[in-house]
């Protein structure tokens, strides 16, 4: 049977390449689809999600989240995805309107329908997941796992020691968690791992598809913004890695991925190292492990499970019939 899921993102150019993954496996069955303000704010997050899934002709409801962190200004990635969200990429104007309901009302009301324990994919700040927990504590055992892209153990992309996605709202990611639902930790130790090289990137071209050269073109934006960090290596302008899509590979194929349990604390005040997850690799900290923290992954089977899927929805794209879409 499929797995039910919840995706809670914020698209953002990795945040759709996760996406194309989840929307090519069936062993996914997507429940719904809420946005955070992350990579961009809530507004074209919320529109790159619609025209997004509009494009690939996905019947999902896609739900509003928050606007804003939980108890800080909100810093986006405009300079890393560009000023849409998706680089210079253009969708068309979506078929899908946003849901009636607000993205925590939606993923209370499917979490307490579902017969069994759902799977939530959080490939953004934890602001939405969050404020689910702490308003709706009984959806907790509805909860499978959480299988989240943030965090990093060894060093930050946004700060020495922080990663993005944490540093945004350090105070939801504290709240999940320490809120006893198992997680698991998708950080930049594997994340830099995930990576496709230039010469890989030319095969995805070569598929010729609307959406792959769409989606090449994204990845063309997207290396072009690297920073290096304490996890690149001195070429790391040849490589484009796919951070999201980690957390949305796990699920369909753990097996691809190594890692350890661990206790990680999140840092929300620290004058220094605000946005930090302490990861205790080492269990000097005697505290009970609340993550499964990932660190290797193979590769090549990795990159061939997304060129799969691009080239997958790429046909159905093609494929699809005259569906009206609005102008």
């Amino acid at each position: 049977m499929a797995i039910p899921v919840m995706i809670d993102c914020d698209p953002g150019i990795d945040d759709v390449m996760a996406l194309t993954l989840a929307f090519a496996r069936p062993e996914l069955d997507i429940k719904l689809i809420t946005t955070e303000a992350g990579n961009q704010t809530q507004a074209k997050t919320v529109a790159n999600a619609l025209a997004f899934a509009s494009y690939l002709g996905q019947d999902v409801e896609i739900a509003k989240g928050l606007d804003r962190p939980m108890f800080k200004a909100l810093e986006i990635a405009a300079e890393v995805h560009g000023n849409s969200g998706l680089g210079d990429v253009e969708f068309p104007v979506p078929m899908l309107e946003l849901s009636a309901r607000t993205a925590v009302e939606a993923m209370k009301q499917v979490l307490m329908d579902s017969p069994e324990p759902v799977v939530l994919i959080a490939t953004g700040p934890l602001t939405n997941i969050g404020a689910l927990l702490f308003a709706h504590p009984e959806v907790k055992p509805k909860i499978k796992f959480i299988s989240y892209m943030g965090g990093a153990a060894v060093g930050g992309n946004m700060t020495p020691t922080a990663e993005f996605n944490v540093y945004v709202d350090p105070h939801a990611a504290d709240l999940v968690f320490r809120s006893g639902v198992p997680i698991v930790m998708s950080g930049l130790d594997v994340t830099h791992k995930a990576y496709v090289t230039l010469e890989e990137l030319e095969e995805l071209e070569r598929m010729d598809t609307d959406f792959a050269l769409k989606v090449a073109a994204m990845m063309r934006f997207y290396i072009k913004q690297a920073k290096q960090t304490a996890f690149h290596p001195a070429d790391f302008e040849k490589c484009i890695r796919l951070h999201d899509l980690c957390a949305v590979s796990y699920v369909v194929t753990p097996e691809l991925f190594g890692g350890d349990d661990c206790c990680v604390e999140i840092e929300t005040e620290g004058r220094l190292t605000a946005g930090t997850t302490v990861v205790d690799y080492a269990q000097r900290s005697g505290k009970t492990a609340n993550a499964k923290v990932l660190h290797t992954v193979d590769r090549e089977k990795f990159v061939a499970q997304f060129f799969g899927a691009v080239e997958k929805m790429g046909m159905q794209h093609v494929n699809q019939p005259d569906r009206g879409r609005k102008s």
